[in-house]
């Protein structure tokens, strides 16, 4: 069920920065226990909602790793994402008018708190387990680290506890596709769309990977010379897909609040800041993934006291998180139960 949680307060960001209200978007299934030890927090990653039931296949249903029947699992909208939460497109109650590209720069860091505001105000005292992948394991990591007491366990799948110079690469190539947009900087929702489509093209390409659209997008052989080609209509479907349903200022946004990870930042580096997690860590990779490599992922469980590193067989690369629900399951069902 979606909901919408709604502060007068205000939320001052990491850059000292404030934004004078809070919204939250956020998604609720099952029921929280008298003992009020069965609580699920998902994070979710780049451009999902708050809703893991449409984005994540065969995670939200009975006998999986978030049965509702089991746990109460939450997952909020993150700070500046347009499906509710305080983003670009909310207007600035100081001016009457949309932020766009006024919207400040905010973190990873922000929008941990922006959890942390929604879990207190919702009574949610400590957490069973905490699920981030991708950017949700940003999230994820950064408040085990920010709150070790408030979580039993912590699993963080395809993900890392810092921005690397390759990945913040990434970034910026999509960022310079929207900015080379001419429309890019006008005062309306429909700013560099044009942009938009060709950055979450470029931004697939990392995501699938080689072996993920050599599987998928083959041509037949007996293609006529001149003929559109597969894998160049999946990737103009898949930016106009995005425009239908997101906008640039946003995702401009969280691309840059990407880029500001890391646990490390004013801790002592990162061997000190993960070695303050005493969640039950469970760290799971993919075998293709060459956004966050599988080797680097078994670097990341090396630095957590005591986690546990496990691997997911996909050729669909980083998306395999999105797509392997039955491995993911086998992993994660036994991993929730142990005591």
């Amino acid at each position: 069920m979606k909901n919408i949680f709604h502060s007068n307060r205000p939320f001052t960001l990491e850059s000292g920065e404030t934004l004078p209200e809070l919204t939250v978007a956020y998604h609720t299934y099952g029921r929280l226990n008298e003992e009020a030890d069965n609580v699920v927090w998902v994070c979710h990653a780049l451009t999902a909602n708050s809703d893991p039931a449409d984005w994540w296949p065969g995670t939200v249903e009975e006998g999986a790793f978030l049965d509702p029947a089991r746990h109460f699992v939450v997952c909020a909208n993150i700070l500046g994402s347009p499906y509710g939460t305080t983003s670009p497109l909310h207007t600035d109650p100081r001016t009457g008018q949309p932020y766009y590209g006024d919207f400040p720069r905010y973190t990873i860091r922000d929008i941990v708190n922006a959890h942390r505001v929604l879990a207190d105000a919702l009574g949610i005292g400590h957490i069973d387990t905490l699920v981030g992948c991708s950017v949700g394991g940003f999230q994820a990591v950064e408040w085990a680290v920010m709150e070790p007491e408030r979580f039993t366990r912590l699993a963080l799948m395809a993900t890392d506890a810092v921005a690397t110079p390759w990945t913040v690469a990434i970034d910026e190539t999509q960022r310079m596709a929207i900015e080379a947009d001419p429309t890019w900087g006008e005062p309306s929702a429909e700013a560099a769309r044009a942009g938009l489509a060709a950055a979450r093209a470029i931004g697939l390409l990392s995501y699938r990977g080689p072996s993920g659209y050599n599987l998928s997008q083959q041509d037949p052989d007996d293609l006529p010379l001149g003929a559109p080609r597969r894998s160049c209509s999946y990737q103009r479907h898949q930016g106009d897909k995005l425009v239908r349903r997101f906008d640039a200022y946003s995702y401009h946004a969280i691309l840059n609040a990407f880029d500001t990870h890391d646990v490390g930042r004013g801790r002592g580096g990162l061997d000190a800041a993960l070695g303050r997690i005493k969640a039950r860590t469970l760290v799971v990779g993919l075998t293709t993934d060459i956004v966050f490599p599988a080797d680097e992922m078994k670097i990341l469980a090396g630095r957590i006291p005591g986690a546990r590193y496990a691997e997911i067989e996909s050729p669909y690369g980083h998306d395999g998180f999105l797509v392997e629900s039955k491995q993911l399951n086998a992993l994660m069902v036994p991993f929730m139960k142990e005591s």
